[in-house]
């Protein structure tokens, strides 16, 4: 396989907004900010790995094209918290003339909702100091910590989560670009434990890739660290059924077998007692006990003897579940 200088994160990151996949309602409305150029301060809000960093240079690289140098700064937020950041480095760029035909310069900032209170009020003078000359971008995962100052001088774009078809158009066309051979289990697979981080599904598949281009379904979860849907599925339903013994077994397994910790264990019941295809008075019960064995954990209890003791629980939920003749035994 080819020896690649930067990571797939970065090589197959979309250059320009007609590349991004998914966020339409958004990309649309960029557009028409680059073909006047002219647009407000924004804000995007929105979870880790679903475009806002890409949609944030994409534009740059719309508007200002080979100038984008001396008219786009990023910056990481979470690495540079602090008030001084903001009345030096920030400041010096925003006052600073735009060498691109676009009169405009933007600052990113990432992560923005990680200044301090203080950085945040400092930013806000930098935004009504030199509105004429700059626009900023904020990234922030939770919009509701930036400042309301802040808020009110932006427009806000909330990134919605990615949904399957974006992660497998995503997919396919790595798989393309680095002639990998992937099965639909292994895709599936992807998508499942990339939780639609687009960034993280990247840097899974990349990993994977190392190893051989055949990419499989079992080197992606043992990448991952993540336990397989079948088995967690498994466990619920042996220990709903009243099969305790079958159910600790696959407890044992995932974590002396295949190491995983308590809170991935109770992660991923998390993720599959929603589909599953229980009573919904037992989905409810299971789900009120994993936040009660979580936050033991979490606490500092005895991880398997807490874990046992939550199978337990959901042996006694299966046994007094209203329709038990709805929840089938073992792993199906």
């Amino acid at each position: 396989m080819e020896t690649l200088d930067l990571p797939w994160v970065e090589k197959y990151r979309p250059k320009t907004l007609s590349e991004v996949i998914g966020q339409k309602h958004i990309v649309d409305r960029l557009k028409a900010f680059v073909s006047r150029s002219d647009f407000p301060s924004m804000i995007f809000a929105g979870t880790a790995g679903v475009g806002k960093t890409t949609c944030a240079i994409a534009m740059a690289n719309d508007l200002y094209g080979k100038d984008i140098g001396g008219a786009f700064k990023e910056l990481n937020a979470s690495d540079a918290r602090g008030i001084d950041v903001i009345r030096g480095e920030v400041k010096e760029f925003a006052k600073t003339l735009s060498l691109a035909k676009v009169p405009t310069k933007i600052i990113f900032l990432d992560e923005a909702d990680s200044l301090t209170s203080d950085a945040q009020h400092a930013l806000r003078r930098t935004m009504e100091k030199f509105a004429r000359e700059t626009r900023f971008i904020l990234s922030a995962n939770y919009a509701s910590k930036l400042i309301e100052p802040i808020q009110s001088r932006c427009v806000v774009f909330r990134f919605k989560p990615l949904t399957e078809e974006n992660m497998r158009e995503y997919i396919g066309r790595i798989v393309k670009g680095e002639n990998l051979e992937i099965d639909d289990n292994a895709v599936d697979a992807l998508i499942y434990v990339g939780e639609g981080d687009l960034r993280k599904l990247t840097n899974m598949l990349q990993s994977a890739a190392m190893q051989s281009t055949k990419i499989t379904e079992s080197r992606i979860y043992d990448i991952a660290a993540r336990t397989r849907p079948k088995e967690i599925a498994a466990m619920i339903r042996y220990a709903i059924s009243g099969d305790f013994d079958h159910a600790r077994d696959e407890l044992y397994n995932l974590l002396l077998k295949h190491g995983f910790g308590a809170d991935d264990i109770i992660t991923q019941c998390y993720r599959e007692v929603p589909g599953m295809n229980l009573d919904e008075h037992a989905k409810l019960s299971i789900m009120a006990e994993l936040g009660e064995y979580d936050f033991r954990i979490s606490e500092g209890a005895n991880e398997r003897i807490q874990l046992e003791a939550m199978l337990a629980k959901f042996a006694l939920i299966g046994r007094s579940a209203s329709h038990p003749s709805s929840i089938t035994s073992g792993p199906a």
